[in-house]
Parts: structure tokens; sequence; C-alpha cells
């Protein structure tokens, strides 16, 4: 089982724990929502519970419950810039079988 970090990804989650001053790591999981079934929620992690899971890539940590593993289990995130106006995470899921038209959900 493993969900990893791009140097940029990390390099960015970085930058924000930096400047938000505390946080241990990334939290990322899914929620039921979108028109293919799940998206990704990410957030900052500040403490750790029994049924989490802690992966490192490039110094940081991405924190991942027991609950969305299975959907996660070999995620890759990036940290993407297309031009000036957009950025943002991009995940690559090989889980994933569908996902919508707009790209904000996937289906598993």
């Amino acid at each position: 089982m493993t969900v990893t970090l791009t140097e940029a990804a990390a390099r960015h989650v970085a930058i924000q724990l930096e400047q938000r001053g505390h946080g241990l790591g990334l939290r990322v999981g899914t929620k039921k929502s979108g028109c293919s079934g799940f998206t990704y929620a990410v957030d900052y992690a500040d403490e750790l519970s029994d049924d989490d899971r802690v992966f490192e890539s490039h110094g940081i940590k991405v924190v991942v419950d027991d609950a969305n593993l299975e959907r996660l289990d070999g995620l890759e995130i990036d940290f993407v810039t297309t031009n000036l106006l957009n950025q943002g995470f991009e995940f690559r899921n090989p889980n994933a079988k569908d996902h919508c038209g707009c790209g904000e959900s996937f289906r598993v």
C-alpha cells in the first residue's frame, strides 16, 4: 500500500505548511460526490488517529485513513500549473475506472 507525492506536490505542501505555521502533513481521502461516485478530499493533517496510515514522499507526510486506503492505494499526487491562473493538485489513481467529464469525480 502506498500513496505518494511528486517533488512538485511535496514542495507546494511544504510551503503551505510553513506559511500555516503548523501541521503534520497532507491528509487525503475521498467522499461520495459528483456524477461518477467519489471526489478527493484534501486537507491538512494536524493529528493522527489509530486508523491512519502515514506515507512519506520527499520529506512530506501523507495521511490516509483505513476507510479510504483501498480506493487510494497507488495514488500519485502532483501539483501542476496550467497557466498563470490555474494551478492545483492532479491525482493519478490506478484504481479509478472512470472519470466524469469535468474531471471532478471518479469511480472505482
